[in-house]
């Protein structure tokens, strides 16, 4: 059972935010963290996946931007990141964490793009290809 799930992304501030959010609505009583492998550290979630999500009722406004640290991927149950290569960045930062971490999009075959510096349509469209892939986690993280 996955208790303290870890989601990761670039600069932590669009996709993870928005995966970490769309988890803990669904699993409240779960640890659920994001962090970047390259974090926007200190800063708000992007304005437009803020907007995103308020349609949805989910309230990213309290999120800040945090860096991926060994401290954070040791106490993950399971890490999900955005892309295969991120994945692979991980396991070559902390070998031990191979075997908990993955692809958010492991069960599709799919990575998620990054939204940030475009428009709101592909903000929804990244928010959109995040929870199908969540729902393909939804009985191992159950």
């Amino acid at each position: 059972m996955f208790n303290n799930i870890l989601v990761v992304c670039v600069g932590n501030i669009c996709r993870s935010p928005i995966a970490a959010s769309l988890l803990h609505d669904r699993y409240p009583d779960k640890k659920i963290e994001s962090a970047g492998l390259s974090a926007l550290v200190g800063h708000s979630a992007d304005p437009t996946a803020q907007e995103v999500m308020q349609v949805h009722d989910i309230d990213l406004s309290h999120h800040v931007g945090k860096q991926v640290d060994e401290e954070l991927v040791m106490a993950a149950d399971l890490i999900l990141t955005m892309s295969s290569n991120q994945t692979k960045w991980i396991e070559r930062q902390w070998p031990h964490c191979r075997g908990k971490t993955f692809r958010i999009g492991h069960w599709i075959d799919r990575d998620i793009a990054d939204p940030y510096r475009h428009d709101r349509a592909v903000f929804e469209s990244t928010r959109k290809d995040i929870v199908d892939s969540l729902e393909q986690w939804t009985k191992k993280i159950s």
